[in-house]
């Protein structure tokens, strides 16, 4: 079970504390300490959420929703259950607008293929920015060539942040929906979604938000943030994978047809029609991910106990903290604004390329990732091809930021120098 007191408390993270709470830390990569510096990408995951899928399969399983016998009954009181957590940690109205997916990019595209085809017409609309993940993108590029609708796109400021005048000079009387990242998972820009949202609403449009990089990181309530639907992926906030939540208005979905077909989101099937459960249900075609909802509802439990608000702030003080210390060393670029940011950091450092930076890196025992995040459309208007990107979480110390800075330095001696990175 976890070691952190479930009493929110304004005190800074215990760092040391929450890391023996996961496992996979504890141990050396190529002979050295592992620093892991990748949650971006995936986070790890707590012995509270291991314990959890562990227990469910030891015990509990049985597949939900059909069965009255005991172990279908517990499993499907702990798959509810996960859903009421979903809902309680983002701040959703009823846990019925909580639909368990794959992940943020599967929810996404149920959006894009269950809602899109019957709001969207030739000649509308679909607002989107030049910072968003590929599955913010390719789902409405789809729906664009399907229907004849313009996809557009918000401008990116030298800062690397939205140019809100740009994006109210975009919306217009045929935007149907303006879609926008949280939190870029390149420049770890917060995005003003709730500005966004409302300024999509006066032009009559919906709004919904990648919430890939928001939900991990950031205090949550789509009701303050105003937004039609939010995405998130679970395996990025301590969770499994392969588990995530499409988290939409209750009257929107109500409004949209299935998204696939099958057992469990039907109320009753003949040979020539069937009718449909009510939402969620209707859009959980098959057995779902039953464990990986047990698991991020623990994932939630553990998060929620640690406390949001001080996992933001711990993250901001050690993101200010790393780009304080790579300001120290010459020839590294930062992509991104200085202030207000998330714990992601996208650098360039000389001419190295960032999979030979994270090569090296790795040998090291410092995990990276490199290249262009999903991001590809963003790194044309960058004017690269790739970046290397550490991101933190709440596991994450000063000592590892020095780690990464030392591997910097030992890079460049490697290569006998290194020039000039290229400037955005």
């Amino acid at each position: 079970m976890s070691t952190i007191d479930v009493a929110r408390s304004s005190t800074p993270l215990d760092v040391e504390r929450i890391r023996r709470d996961f496992p996979i830390l504890d141990q050396e990569v190529h002979g050295r300490p592992l620093v892991y510096l990748d949650s971006a990408a995936s986070s790890q995951k707590p012995d509270a959420v291991i314990e959890a899928v562990d227990r469910y399969y030891r015990h509990d399983h049985a597949n939900v929703h059909r069965g009255v016998h005991a172990l279908s009954t517990r499993a499907t009181d702990a798959y509810e259950e996960a859903r009421q957590l979903v809902a309680g940690h983002i701040g959703a109205a009823s846990a019925s607008e909580v639909v368990f997916v794959r992940g943020t990019t599967e929810a996404i595209n149920l959006v894009a293929s269950s809602w899109g085809p019957a709001a969207v017409e030739e000649g509308d609309e679909i607002l989107l920015t030049r910072m968003e993940h590929h599955s913010n993108l390719v789902p409405w590029q789809l729906l664009a060539e399907r229907t004849g609708a313009r996809l557009r796109f918000v401008d990116v400021t030298p800062e690397g942040e939205l140019a809100l005048d740009d994006y109210e000079r975009l919306l217009g009387p045929r935007t149907r929906l303006v879609g926008v990242t949280h939190v870029s998972n390149t420049l770890g820009v917060v995005n003003p979604v709730a500005r966004i949202t409302e300024l999509a609403h006066d032009a009559g449009a919906l709004c919904l938000v990648d919430g890939a990089q928001g939900a991990p990181h950031l205090p949550l309530d789509v009701g303050e943030l105003g937004c039609d639907f939010y995405a998130l992926s679970g395996h990025k906030m301590c969770g499994p994978t392969g588990i995530g939540v499409l988290w939409g208005r209750a009257e929107i979905l109500a409004g949209m047809p299935p998204y696939q077909g099958g057992g469990e989101m039907i109320a009753s099937v003949e040979l020539e029609r069937s009718t449909w459960a009510e939402v969620p249900h209707k859009f959980e075609a098959g057995t779902p991910h039953i464990s990986g909802a047990v698991g991020l509802g623990a994932a939630i439990r553990y998060l929620d106990g640690i406390g949001m608000e001080r996992i933001r702030a711990h993250e901001r003080e050690l993101t200010a903290y790393a780009l304080g210390r790579l300001d120290e060393v010459e020839r590294v670029h930062v992509y991104g604004p200085r202030e207000g940011r998330a714990g992601v950091i996208s650098f360039q450092y000389g001419d190295i390329h960032a999979h030979d930076l994270a090569t090296i890196l790795d040998r090291r025992g410092i995990a990276i990732r490199a290249g262009h995040h999903c991001n590809q459309p963003l790194m044309e208007h960058l004017g690269v091809s790739a970046t290397a990107r550490a991101s933190f979480y709440l596991y994450n110390t000063r000592e590892e930021v020095d780690a990464l800075v030392d591997g910097l330095l030992f890079a460049s001696d490697l290569f006998g120098g290194v020039g000039e990175p290229p400037r955005d």
